[in-house]
C-alpha cells in the first residue's frame, strides 16, 4: 500500500515580540561567546601584549623588513629600512595598564568569536530566506569570516605598520619627543584591525543589498567612479597621510568592490529568473 504523506503544517508567524525575544537570546549566546574567548586572552597577556600588539612597534617587525626590501628593488626610499622606531610607550595613569589589558581582551574576544557571532546572525535571519537558501549557511558563515579574517590581518601587517611607521617617526620639531600613550597606541592598532576587518566585508554587503533590491549591478557600475572616490577618502581615514600607504589599502578595497559586482550580478538574475 502506498503511504499517504501527511501535509506539513506552517509554523505559526511570530509577532513582532517574539522576535525580540529571539533577537535577544541571540545577543546573549554573543555576548557570552566574547566574554569566554575575551578570558582567554586575558591569560594570554604576555602573547597578546609583547607579541602580537607591540609588535608593529620593534623595528624586526616581518611588515618593515619586507616593505625595506620592496623599497629597495622598487629604488625608492620609503623610510622602512631602520633598527628602531624612534618613539616610546608608556602609561600615565593608575589604572592604564589594566584598563589597557581588559579592553584589548575584548578586542581580541570579538575578533576570535566572529565566526561564532556571524553564525548566530545567520540563524536569526534564516527564517526569512529560502529553503534553498538555508543549505548554503556553512559557505555564508566560512566566506564571511574569510574576509573578516583576510581584513584584520591586513590591518595589523599593513595598515597598522604604515600608521606606526610615519606617526611613530614624525616630529614637528627635534625639541619634541614621541612618548605615546598606551591607551592612544593601543587605539590606533584597534582602529586600523577592526575598521579594515569591517571593509573587507564589502562583498557580503552588497549580497544583502542586492538581495532586498537596493542596489544592482548596473548601479554599481554607473556610479564606480564614485566608489572610487570613497575607498580613497576610506584609505586616507584609516591611513597615515601620504599616497603610497593610501594606495597599498586602496588597491584591496577596490578589487573587493569589483568582486562585489560580481556578486551582486550573479544574485540579481538569480532573482529576476525566481520571479519570472
Amino acid at each position: 500500500m502506498k503511504k499517504i504523506s501527511q501535509p506539513q503544517q506552517e509554523e505559526p508567524e511570530m509577532s513582532f515580540l517574539d522576535h525580540l525575544e529571539e533577537l535577544r537570546w541571540h545577543l546573549i549566546r554573543s555576548v557570552l561567546a566574547v566574554v569566554i574567548a575575551a578570558t582567554v586572552a586575558f591569560l594570554l597577556k604576555g602573547f597578546i601584549f609583547d607579541v602580537l600588539l607591540f609588535g608593529p612597534s620593534k623595528g624586526d617587525f616581518w611588515s618593515y623588513s619586507m616593505l625595506c626590501k620592496v623599497s629597495e628593488a622598487l629604488g625608492i626610499d620609503g623610510g622602512f629600512c631602520f633598527q628602531e622606531l624612534p618613539f616610546t610607550i608608556q602609561s600615565r595613569t593608575m589604572g592604564g595598564q589594566f584598563s589597557a589589558h581588559v579592553w584589548t581582551s575584548i578586542t581580541a574576544g570579538f575578533i576570535i568569536a566572529f565566526p561564532f557571532i556571524i553564525y548566530e546572525f545567520w540563524k536569526f535571519v534564516a527564517p526569512a530566506m529560502h529553503e534553498n537558501e538555508r543549505k548554503h549557511a556553512k559557505g555564508f558563515i566560512f566566506v564571511t569570516s574569510l574576509l573578516f579574517f583576510m581584513g584584520v590581518l591586513f590591518g595589523y601587517y599593513v595598515v597598522t605598520p604604515l600608521s606606526i611607521n610615519f606617526l611613530g617617526k614624525y616630529q614637528v620639531s627635534e625639541i619634541v619627543l614621541n612618548e605615546f600613550d598606551l591607551s592612544s597606541y593601543i587605539s590606533l592598532v584597534r582602529s586600523s584591525v577592526i575598521a579594515t576587518g569591517l571593509v573587507f566585508e564589502l562583498p557580503i554587503l552588497i549580497y544583502f543589498l542586492t538581495k532586498v533590491g537596493v542596489v544592482t549591478p548596473q548601479f554599481l557600475r554607473k556610479y564606480r567612479k564614485y566608489a572610487l572616490v570613497i575607498v580613497l577618502i576610506i584609505s586616507a581615514v584609516i591611513t597615515p597621510p601620504d599616497i603610497v600607504s593610501q594606495i597599498i589599502v586602496a588597491v584591496p578595497v577596490l578589487i573587493l568592490y569589483e568582486v562585489s559586482i560580481v556578486i551582486s550580478k550573479i544574485i540579481y538574475k538569480r532573482e529576476i529568473k525566481e520571479k519570472n
